[in-house]
């Protein structure tokens, strides 16, 4: 049982706090992503004022750490969603999460990527998600070789297109790290464009995660700091990642290709090559994250499960958020994977957009995207 909790802004996280915090996590290859560190809590406080960090005591030190929102009715959300791919209690001590939950003050937290190495939230994981990490253990061509023997018919179909691109368009080249405001301009562009052309909510129009990144990508030192690769041909940029790193792993948020140039696959290509320059670049770990199965699968020889669903805090400080989870749950009687989808493009909408216009805004979005992707009119 821990004897004290405190809450607070992470840029008022002492100097003994951070130092226990990098600890912890650094004590646990589980706890080995840019995103569970205090880091990234300060980057993201530095954009929103609503951060925090809630922090478990134990004779007055540090022992545990959850970076959050606080939402209406005592709801926890991870700190930087939907940019958070990963968010854990970061804890070297054993504790149940409801009760945790309680002392913190929060009613529940609720999560997308939980990374839970010690089972603390057991019985709160309601689906798992598969995330694609890249891991170099025996260098860049062994694990090159591994991707061939896996997929020899791709990867003669890479060889093709490869030729066919040097001999239309000119040689491919890495540019990393790159950094040239122009094309860190021209990936975010590229990225909204799919975005709205997807009919997914648009996470890079709100001011805090532009700032975010921008802040990023023009932090170059330390081990924490933002990255970009780009691939080019006669130096135009064909395709890119942009995320942020620690150390030797890597987690891109941003991936994007020319859409003029989608019949060569220049973003299959992309990891290829970004895979031969990893130990150049330092980068040991290259994680993919959750999702885009069909775009990440073919290159991750690693896998990670993480969590969906919600912990509600022990005895009062949970009913509201019971009521909460258990609507959701009956909405989404019999509809499994629909459900799901329905309630993370919400909670998306509303953890990106900090303004009730924002999230207006984004609900009329969805809805009407979702109309033109079945063919539906809307009137008016």
């Amino acid at each position: 049982m821990m004897s004290a909790t405190q809450t607070l802004h992470p840029a008022d996280l002492s100097s003994d706090d951070i130092a226990t915090w990098r600890a912890i996590a650094a004590a646990d290859p589980a706890f080995a992503s840019p995103l569970l560190g205090p880091d990234f809590a300060r980057a993201v406080g530095a954009v929103r004022p609503d951060a925090r960090v809630a922090i478990w005591r134990q004779d007055g030190e540090a022992v545990g750490f959850l970076p959050h929102h606080l939402k209406t009715g005592g709801l926890a959300r991870p700190i930087g969603a939907p940019l958070s791919d990963y968010h854990a209690l970061v804890s070297r001590e054993s504790m149940a999460a409801g009760e945790a939950l309680a002392q913190a003050g929060l009613g529940a937290f609720r999560f997308t990527g939980l990374i839970d190495p010690q089972s603390l939230f057991d019985g709160a994981v309601r689906a798992d998600r598969t995330a694609y990490v890249i891991e170099l253990d025996q260098g860049a061509d062994v694990y090159l070789e591994a991707l061939r023997a896996q997929s020899p018919k791709r990867f003669k179909n890479y060889r093709r297109l490869q030729s066919k691109i040097a001999r239309e368009l000119g040689e491919l080249t890495l540019s990393a790290p790159d950094q040239d405001r122009a094309a860190f301009d021209q990936l975010i562009a590229w990225k909204r464009e799919q975005l709205q052309r997807t009919g997914a909510h648009d996470f890079l129009a709100p001011a805090w995660t532009r700032q975010l990144m921008d802040t990023l990508f023009a932090n170059t030192e330390g081990d924490f700091r933002g990255l970009m690769i780009t691939l080019r041909v006669e130096g135009r940029v064909v395709a890119g990642h942009f995320g942020v790193r620690l150390g030797d792993v890597y987690h891109p948020w941003i991936a994007a290709t020319d859409p003029e140039l989608g019949a060569y696959s220049v973003g299959q290509l992309f990891l290829l090559q970004v895979i031969a320059a990893m130990p150049d670049l330092g980068l040991r770990t290259y994680d993919l994250g959750p999702g885009h199965d069909h775009y990440k699968a073919p290159y991750a020889l690693t896998h990670r499960q993480i969590g969906d669903g919600t912990a509600l805090a022990a005895g009062a400080a949970g009913w509201r958020s019971r009521l909460g989870e258990g609507a959701w749950r009956l909405a989404g009687a019999g509809c499994g994977p629909i459900a799901l989808r329905v309630r993370r493009r919400f909670e998306t909408i509303s953890d990106v957009e900090l303004t009730l216009g924002g999230r207006v805004r984004g609900l009329a979005n969805a809805v009407a995207s979702k109309a033109r992707r079945t063919g539906v009119e809307i009137e008016g």
